[in-house]
């Protein structure tokens, strides 16, 4: 078993703080930016994929901090409306973040009068590293941390409790970050013919799967608890983003088999 007494913060400089959860955005975006435009992205839109780029980081912040303050906190927000702004305190949601690109990826798209998919796919793809990079501060910070367990790899989040508990954190970072990216991987480079879109419902598909059963193993929000049929929300919201990707996926397809 493992002791994590991990201090979050990374550097300091008197009272200046860089904490590990900035350098995983950090790194996500720069790795994830760096691999899509080498590797991904579609001629057609690589002279404004650098462009975009700023488009998908302010979707990222925006849409991660609204979609924490309105799916996991609302009532503290709301009593204390400034805190919003605060996001080096923590309070960020994946799927608000993935709403939050998604608008302005179709903002940017139609300005550009391109395909939003040629877009979305390119960022479905490298996604997971980011999602990888973040999962893995989430477990440096002793947040998000799982149910208690008697399992060898049960960890000891010191800053928490005295129990072992299973590091969900570590979890999410294999499946919704490592196996999720080699999956999405293998499907775009399969296909031939590549359908746009394909990837962004595969990505939306699979990382809801992987999320649904993680939270299984995950401690729920104190705020929240469980809610209807014994779900987390993450779970709610990742059955709703999961029935999207399916649709998503059926559509291109019906779409393509109509060309």
């Amino acid at each position: 078993m493992f002791i994590n007494n991990f201090d979050p913060v990374a550097i300091q400089i008197f009272s200046f703080e860089i904490h590990w959860y900035s350098f995983a955005y950090i790194f996500g975006i720069i790795i994830g930016w760096y691999l899509a435009k080498k590797y991904f992205v579609s001629q057609n839109i690589k002279t404004k994929f650098d462009d975009y780029i700023t488009y998908v980081i302010v979707g990222l912040i925006i849409g991660g901090r609204l979609g924490y303050v309105l799916f996991y906190n609302l009532d503290y927000y709301l009593e204390n409306i400034f805190e919003i702004l605060k996001i080096w305190k923590g309070g960020m949601s994946f799927h608000g973040a993935v709403v939050g690109i998604i608008i302005t990826s179709f903002y940017f798209s139609k300005k550009n009068n391109d395909n939003i998919f040629e877009y979305l796919d390119s960022i479905a793809l490298v996604s997971p590293i980011g999602i990888f990079f973040g999962r893995i501060a989430n477990f440096i910070n002793s947040e998000l941390y799982g149910h208690e367990t008697s399992l060898p790899w049960g960890v000891n989040f010191m800053q928490i409790d005295d129990l072992y508990r299973h590091p969900s954190q570590i979890y999410e970072a294999l499946f919704e970050g490592v196996i999720l990216f080699i999956l999405l991987l293998f499907f775009w480079n399969k296909e031939k013919n590549r359908i746009p879109g394909k990837i962004s419902s595969l990505f939306l598909i699979s990382y809801s799967f992987f999320r649904f059963i993680i939270e299984f193993f995950r401690v729920p929000d104190d705020q929240l608890g469980y809610l209807i049929l014994n779900l987390t929300m993450g779970q709610v919201i990742s059955i709703v983003f999961f029935i999207a990707g399916l649709f998503l996926y059926y559509f291109m397809n019906d779409t393509q088999k109509k060309t």
